[in-house]
């Protein structure tokens, strides 16, 4: 018999991780499958932080630990904050969770009452709107195009606010698109924001050292603004740590408190472990990463430079991120052979099947027109990637 919760029924499971789970199960069957699915960076995390994971082994950091984290932490990001972002705050305003996925789930939860409404720009990062369905709020999503780089306008944003809406999440860089706002186009919303103090504002910044403009802003960092919006980051994408699970808020003071509260009774403190190995990172110079931003600035050239030699595909320039975000939607009513393509989902699963290489439907990411590619692959898998796309796609007549 099964006993599932209706919350649990109501979810859907990631599609990026179900896209990873068919490519593995492929894979495991002998096919050659190239995976660009997952968001998640191919190279090993620096050894100096390894090097203070293991410094923080000998030093027995293998007991419990503050469910908010260990201060030293917490100072080391109220500094890293002030460097890079402009944003003071005081160490009883982070909260360090495991991973950013659930510093993004405490802040929802937080806020989040039944009915209440959460403004998504699409295309959003797929966990968003299940975790606003577990807080059992409303999922209210702001339409963008490739045309307009996948923005939305103040005049949409003005036109999304109800007497209900209690939260706006976003990501910049942006998580499928690319997409980096910047400090004048941020601005242009705030003025929209700042007319309704009651909306707390989700800025998710996991993205922000693998950033290719010249120049990065936080909203938080407006002052205006500093009351209303929490700053999501972490160690994941930007140091290649993925595994150590290590995400941050930093958040005005209730909020923070409400969020440390949550975590209290779902999994109190992040492994101690990971926590040390995460100052290093947060403490150094965030040169630390160019190498791995130069590599995927090269990458990210070589996809679009393939994926506009293939007639059909729209392409624009994402600024940040390792994705490319293709409007594929002159393939649909297409076929060949048994493949009847009527959407991105088809286009995906056709994809996987006659080239072998998995990537992920726009439908995920709540823009039905697109599919989202990883670059966050050697060249060589790209380049054979791409000509295995193209051939592909040729034969849909």
């Amino acid at each position: 018999m099964d006993n599932t919760s209706i919350r649990v029924n109501k979810l859907s499971e990631s599609a990026t991780i179900a896209m990873a789970r068919k490519a593995r199960e492929l894979k495991s069957q002998g096919e050659d499958i190239i995976s660009l699915s997952l968001g998640e960076p191919d190279f090993n995390t620096p050894d100096f932080i390894k090097e203070a994971a293991v410094e923080g082994i000998h030093q027995n950091y293998s007991k419990y630990m503050p469910v908010n984290g260990y201060l030293d932490l917490r100072e080391s990001i109220v500094d890293k904050f002030k460097r890079d972002n402009g944003i003071q705050y005081n160490v009883d305003q982070i909260v360090v969770s495991t991973g950013a996925k659930q510093s993004i789930a405490n802040v929802v939860l937080s806020c989040v009452n039944p009915g209440d409404e959460v403004i998504v720009p699409a295309p959003y990062w797929v966990s968003y709107e299940e975790i606003i369905k577990m807080a059992e709020g409303v999922p209210v999503f702001i339409e963008t195009t490739i045309e307009n780089d996948f923005k939305i306008s103040p005049s949409q944003l003005e036109k999304a606010v109800t007497s209900k809406t209690k939260m706006m999440i976003y990501s910049s860089p942006c998580n499928p698109s690319g997409s980096v706002y910047s400090k004048e186009e941020l601005r242009s919303l705030a003025d929209v924001l700042v007319q309704y103090p009651n909306i707390t504002v989700l800025s998710d910044e996991i993205y922000e050292h693998i950033n290719f403009t010249n120049s990065y802003f936080s909203m938080a960092a407006f002052d205006d603004m500093y009351d209303q919006v929490v700053t999501v980051n972490g160690v994941s994408k930007s140091f290649a740590m993925t595994g150590w699970r290590l995400g941050y808020i930093g958040a005005p003071n209730w909020l923070a408190n409400a969020c440390t509260k949550i975590q209290g009774q779902f999994t109190s403190g992040t492994s101690g472990i990971s926590q040390r190995a995460a100052i290093a990172a947060i403490s150094a110079n965030p040169d630390v990463v160019n190498e791995m931003k130069s590599a995927f600035l090269k990458r990210r050239d070589f996809v679009l430079n393939a994926l506009s030699n293939i007639p059909g595909i729209k392409i624009n320039e994402p600024k940040g991120a390792f994705y490319v975000f293709p409007d594929v939607s002159f393939f649909f009513n297409k076929s060949f052979g048994k493949y009847n393509i009527q959407n991105a989902d088809d286009l995906t699963m056709y994809i996987l099947e006659t080239a072998k290489v998995a990537l992920v439907t726009g439908n995920a990411f709540g823009s039905p027109n697109c599919l989202r590619i990883s670059y966050a692959s050697s060249l060589d898998n790209l380049k054979l990637a791409m000509e295995r796309i193209a051939s592909s796609l040729n034969e849909l007549k």
